[in-house]
């Protein structure tokens, strides 16, 4: 195995696994949180509300990336047109890129408290994900 399909694996799965939490939330339960106003601020450093509404979109563009990207290392949907992984994987890794960056300037402080929950996340696995996820995904979109 190659490593840029070792690279398209890694950001598939955890798109996928990403994915599969959204349809999770869904349902109304809350894990790792009490309720929802933790799992937002948690996640969000927000309240936003965990509704179908808000999440079924993002269960969406999460599972075609974890399509887009294994596609465009050419491990699946080999009979599609090459542009459109290709377009796919150029969106998912400036998506994370955007992440990554935005998670770099939280952890300096800016827009996020220090001893938030959030905080702590974004600094020891939101941002640090993002940033792997980045080097794989453009690894894989230029590769």
């Amino acid at each position: 195995m190659s490593i840029h399909e070792l690279a398209a694996l890694l950001a598939a799965a955890v798109l996928g696994l990403d994915a599969l939490l959204h349809v999770y939330w869904m349902t109304g339960r809350t894990w790792p949180a009490r309720d929802v106003t933790a799992l937002s601020q948690g996640l969000l450093n927000a309240d936003v509300p965990f509704t179908p509404r808000v999440l079924a979109p993002l269960v969406l563009v999460l599972a075609a990336g974890a399509i887009a990207v294994p596609a465009r290392a050419g491990m699946i949907l080999t009979g599609v047109p090459g542009w459109i992984p290709a377009a796919g994987t150029a969106a998912v890794a400036a998506g994370v890129a955007l992440r990554a960056g935005a998670g770099v300037v939280w952890a300096l402080g800016v827009g996020a408290r220090r001893g938030s929950v959030f905080y702590r996340l974004n600094l020891t696995v939101y941002t640090p994900l993002c940033l792997v996820l980045t080097a794989a995904t453009l690894g894989v979109a230029i590769g």
